[in-house]
């Protein structure tokens, strides 16, 4: 018995095929199933379909006159669009020649004719799942600038921060003391949920966040509460969907990034591996990617003065093994810094004069 999961909202399935009556047949199932479609009859009608309409799953024939559902997968892997879109081949030619070749030309899943309803509907779940993690990952990194946005100076520190953070943690990986922690999934899992290191900024008060100069002591331990805001927040979420481990990593690194390897950090003051893992990692990145970006009080360190710091808060600030993994990857981390300087990335804003300072000539405390 088929379960009807009914979600009219969703973005039509492309169907494609020269066959009227498989096209017919297809689109009764999926109409049984309240899953909208849209159907062309070639690979040119789809290709011009998919390239001016919004399809996040194409469910195409192998077999058909002119462009075959194999060069239609390719031509649309070809260009870049504005989402990812999940491409299945459905075909009667023998599996093991056809997987070979539809991989190849970038399909992500097969289904063989005659096809199953049953499998058919379980197998568009999946191609769901995977499209909605897209959506996911772009929610995610949205709330994160939103949360940044309160800061006009921050550019693309978020782009640049889950560069480094992803880099970092792809080293460790390959390091045998880490080799049954840090897998493919952590140094993904990294990469989305880094840039909510802040989110905790939202809930500190304007007259805070934004002085123009030298916070007194009281409003910097107004301004670490950031760290316990977001954690709060985030922890909030994991309660909710305690199986989603992209939450607790947020809220790991919203309320660990700025805790010290010797235990002089905030809000805590863990030390050693009690910090976890993801918010040493975020902690080299952000810091390293705040030495080097200029701000109204101060310029961008070089590189070389940057890393200069960094080696010397290693085994104090930062984890000796992180900061190690740093330097094995230098160019790349230079790389990242020029590709995503914010000029490029956002050169509407204005941009930071180098060494100037705020009116009353004080500089503001680090956050």
């Amino acid at each position: 018995m088929i379960v009807h999961d009914r979600d009219t909202s969703q973005a039509p399935i492309l169907l494609v095929d020269d066959d009227p009556s498989c096209l017919g047949m297809l689109s009764d199932v999926l109409g049984a199933l309240g899953i909208p479609v849209e159907t062309a009859r070639d690979g040119n009608e789809a290709l011009e379909m998919i390239y001016q309409g919004d399809f996040r799953i194409v469910l195409s024939d192998w077999q058909m006159p002119g462009m075959s559902g194999v060069e239609l997968c390719r031509r649309v892997r070809q260009r870049p669009l504005s989402g990812y879109v999940y491409f299945i081949l459905l075909t009667s030619l023998d599996r093991q020649h056809n997987l070979v070749s539809g991989l190849r030309a970038g399909a992500d899943d097969f289904i063989t004719k005659p096809f199953d309803p049953e499998e058919l509907h379980i197998r568009l779940r999946a191609a769901n799942r995977i499209v909605s993690l897209e959506s996911r990952n772009v929610i995610i990194f949205a709330l994160a600038k939103l949360a940044e946005s309160r800061d006009p100076e921050t550019g693309a520190h978020l782009e640049r921060m889950r560069e480094y953070s992803r880099l970092l943690a792809e080293d460790l990986s390959h390091q045998a003391k880490y080799a049954d922690i840090v897998d493919a999934d952590y140094v993904r899992t990294i990469y989305l949920t880094s840039p909510l290191h802040d989110i905790g900024k939202v809930g500190i008060p304007d007259h805070v966040l934004l002085k123009p100069g030298k916070l007194t002591k009281e409003e910097f331990e107004i301004m670490k509460q950031h760290s316990l805001v977001g954690f709060h927040t985030l922890d909030a979420a994991v309660r909710e969907q305690p199986e989603a481990a992209y939450l607790r990593f947020a809220r790991d690194i919203a309320c660990s990034h700025h805790e010290k390897y010797d235990g002089s950090g905030y809000p805590y003051g863990l030390k050693g591996e009690e910090i976890p893992l993801c918010g040493r990692i975020v902690a080299v990145a952000d810091v390293y990617d705040a030495l080097t970006t200029a701000r109204v009080y101060k310029e961008a360190f070089s590189h070389e003065k940057a890393c200069q710091i960094i080696l010397e808060g290693r085994g104090a600030h930062f984890d000796p093994d992180i900061v190690d993994a740093f330097f094995r990857h230098e160019e790349e981390i230079v790389d990242i810094n020029q590709r995503l300087n914010d000029a490029l990335v956002y050169p509407e804003l204005p941009q930071m004069s180098p060494g100037v300072l705020y009116p009353n000539g004080q500089v503001p405390a680090a956050n």
